[in-house]
């Protein structure tokens, strides 16, 4: 596990916002006034899934829970560039994926985080205007969304978990910036101190409020502390989103429209989302049903991985751990708790337990 940690892309990475954070500010109570729900409506970009995919796919389930791909993109399109650097060639990987289980009773979400290096077998697929992408053998996790878009990203997720992905939502660097400006900050704690000179990232121990710039860096961190794992950066990236869930819990914004407003505004601009997601209405009906998870009924966890055979820069799905950890959620049940226990390192607190990451 140590040398693909030492990854030479210096490539941003994006922020694993949880979609139940993401559902519960979008637009709640946005609907009392016309206008607010037509422009709220309008800013929602979207992406029909279902069309593309068919339905050679796996079953949704029929017990009430459901799963959420919620995916970054690297893009430096318009003001991602400014704020991220690198690459502007128009490319764009989904370089933080999250799988978000929310169980049948709705009071309770698994987290699993897929790191974007790790190697799979990626399906055939059928990107963007009818684009036909061929499948490979072992590719990188995160080049379905590279070559074919949220499609062939959502299809490589199911092959890879079997399960089936009932909704899908992107968030970009500017996006999340503008989403951290809005919410009024974050606060984080880090025992260590982090100077990335690749994300600009300077902090001291102790804590600190962060605005939207410095949230990003935070969360694409990864030379500036620990080991330089891409691993630990997933640490950082789960303590943002609790910080946010807890941030957003104390802001009051059902009784504050103009707060109301501004996140709605700027979240509802940032986003993509399957077309079946992509309404105000939906959006509030499933924060809706969503209003019973906060920080405490979240686990967070990584998917279990090891150094891949064929490259020392590259991971692959740790056997049996990944298998039954997809079983589990397959089954509405809890991630087994001797994966919970054996997460990784948070860097900016290497004293806390990995049982930590369990709400």
């Amino acid at each position: 596990m140590t040398d693909h940690r030492r990854v030479r892309s210096r490539r941003g990475r994006w922020l694993r916002i949880a979609l139940l954070t993401l559902a519960g500010l979008l637009v709640a109570g946005a609907g009392a006034a016309g206008y607010a729900y037509w422009k709220l409506n309008g800013n929602i970009k979207s992406v029909d899934i279902n069309s593309q995919l068919g339905t050679a796919r796996p079953p949704a389930a029929t017990d009430g829970s459901f799963n959420i791909l919620v995916l970054g993109s690297d893009s430096r399109a318009g003001s991602n560039g400014s704020l991220a650097g690198g690459n502007t060639d128009g490319t764009a990987r989904s370089d933080t994926a999250m799988v978000v289980h929310v169980n049948q009773a709705h009071n309770h979400a698994d987290v699993v985080s897929i790191p974007r290096d790790t190697l799979v077998s990626r399906p055939d697929c059928t990107g963007a205007g009818g684009k036909s992408v061929a499948a490979a053998r072992s590719a990188m996790y995160n080049s379905a969304f590279e070559v074919g878009g949220p499609a062939c990203a959502v299809k490589t997720t199911e092959q890879l978990t079997g399960l089936r992905m009932d909704h899908f939502v992107e968030i970009d660097f500017s996006g999340f910036a503008s989403f951290i400006n809005a919410i009024g900050g974050v606060t984080v704690t880090t025992t260590v101190a982090i100077n990335d000179k690749d994300s600009g990232l300077n902090l001291a121990p102790g804590t600190h409020h962060l605005g939207g710039d410095q949230a990003l860096a935070f969360v694409r961190t990864r030379h500036g502390v620990g080991d330089g794992s891409d691993l630990g950066r997933i640490e950082l990236q789960k303590q943002m989103v609790k910080s946010i869930l807890s941030q957003v819990g104390d802001m009051g914004l059902t009784s504050n429209p103009a707060k109301l407003w501004s996140v709605g505004d700027k979240l509802t601009r940032s986003i993509t989302t399957d077309s079946d997601l992509a309404s105000v209405s939906t959006l509030v009906g499933l924060a809706d049903t969503l209003k019973g998870v906060g920080p405490e009924e979240l686990t967070m966890v990584t998917l279990p991985v090891v150094t891949a055979p064929s490259d020392p820069n590259r991971v692959v799905a740790k056997k049996p751990q990944a298998d039954q950890l997809w079983a589990a959620l397959k089954a509405d049940r809890s991630v087994p708790q001797a994966i919970v226990s054996s997460q990784p390192t948070n860097p900016a607190d290497p004293t806390a337990s990995a049982s930590a990451q369990a709400g």
